[in-house]
């Protein structure tokens, strides 16, 4: 019966060496109906673009100076700035892991281990590389290079003006892993990423060297299923901690420096976290939004009426915590006390990707393809 309750529950699907997959939505049945708030805050839709829809995959909105990139599985990339389309790019293949770009490039990978370039200003192909291994995850582009994290967890360090390979960092993975659309992210010459069995790592950029390595989690329990313990969310990076939570595991903040714990809180996630300069938000197995003192990782706040509701990873956004549901509702949160704020709906279909800020705006992307820049009032 446990067995069976994890497999429903989980926001990615299960993989075995790289066989079946199970669908989180197909068998949870309807989810609760949401109560009337009181006064809600304001939202209105600053723009709305489309894209083709996600499939099966998990799409990002890219989101650097004003400018936001989307794709769709179909693989016509997209630049819009202000609700309107600058260029379109038909690929001709299909995209199944996007977008990434530093506002000079523009980054996508295919299942079949194809990573395509473009030129941000203009739309067109600048390089296509084959890293042979299905890319799930957008890749990161900065400082020169472009990093990619193929499905199996491998991670390829790819010069950004070419495409070629730099280097390739692989580690031993357990037999039962989740599959996710989880990447990296670049901070200065560190590159940071979470694994199977819970392990947050930091490559050194130049060479693609392990430069530290924490433990989020410790997987526990007799059967493999009961000992899965991945970090298949983005880690955050800030000055002061860098952070990341594990599916049957912990939230635990790190020294971005050397790798030192600072603290842990088991609690376990596969969606995701932010954090502030107070806090830490993130969202449990059962649609729970917790925050977390980031000094130390005491409990500042719960909000559990959207259990059942599937939600995402919590972005902060001003004053408020943005999550998207399984019925392509935004939600507000104060970070006061986790009160529900007010909501919007953008479509009927579950909202997958994280949040992006764009100035004052928050980006969505629904797994229809709906893209809309929300203005909280």
């Amino acid at each position: 019966m446990r067995a069976h309750t994890l497999a429903l529950s989980l926001a990615g699907a299960f993989v075995l060496s790289a066989c079946s997959s199970l669908n989180p939505f197909s068998s949870e049945g309807k989810p609760p109906a949401l109560k009337p708030l009181t006064s809600p805050v304001g939202m209105s839709v600053s723009w709305r673009a489309r894209v083709d829809e996600a499939g099966v995959f998990v799409f990002q909105p890219a989101v650097v100076s004003g400018a936001v990139f989307a794709v769709g599985k179909d693989g016509e990339v997209a630049r819009i700035e202000s609700g309107r389309t600058v260029w379109k790019m038909p690929l001709k293949t299909t995209v199944s892991g996007g977008v990434g770009s530093d506002g000079s490039l523009v980054v996508v990978g295919t299942p079949k281990g194809e990573v395509i370039a473009l030129d941000a200003a203009t739309g067109q192909l600048k390089w296509r590389t084959a890293i042979n291994a299905e890319v799930l995850a957008a890749p990161a582009v900065s400082n020169g290079m472009v990093v990619v994290r193929s499905a199996d967890s491998r991670l390829f360090g790819l010069d950004a003006a070419d495409g070629k390979r730099r280097w390739t960092y692989l580690r031993a993975t357990p037999p039962l892993a989740l599959r996710n659309a989880a990447g990296v992210v670049m901070e200065g010459n560190f590159i940071i990423a979470g694994y199977p069995g819970g392990k947050l790592v930091a490559v050194n950029g130049t060479n693609g060297s392990l430069a530290w390595e924490g433990t989020v989690a410790i997987p526990r329990g007799a059967t493999e299923l009961e000992r899965v313990a991945d970090i298949t969310s983005l880690p955050v990076v800030t000055p002061r901690a860098t952070c990341a939570v594990a599916y049957q595991g912990r939230v635990a903040c790190f020294d971005m420096g050397n790798g030192s714990t600072l603290w842990t809180r088991d609690l376990s996630s596969s969606k995701g976290l932010d954090l502030d300069d107070r806090n830490v938000y993130v969202t449990d197995e059962k649609g729970a939004v917790h925050a977390l003192d980031l000094a130390n990782g005491a409990s500042a706040w719960k909000q559990d009426q959207l259990a059942g509701r599937n939600p995402g990873r919590p972005r902060v956004a001003g004053e408020y915590v943005v999550v998207g549901d399984v019925e392509g509702y935004v939600h507000l949160l104060r970070k006061t006390d986790g009160s529900l704020a007010g909501r919007h709906r953008v479509d009927s279909s579950p909202i997958l990707a994280d949040p992006q800020k764009a100035g004052g705006d928050i980006v969505i992307q629904t797994r229809n393809g709906s893209l809309q820049a929300i203005d909280v009032q």
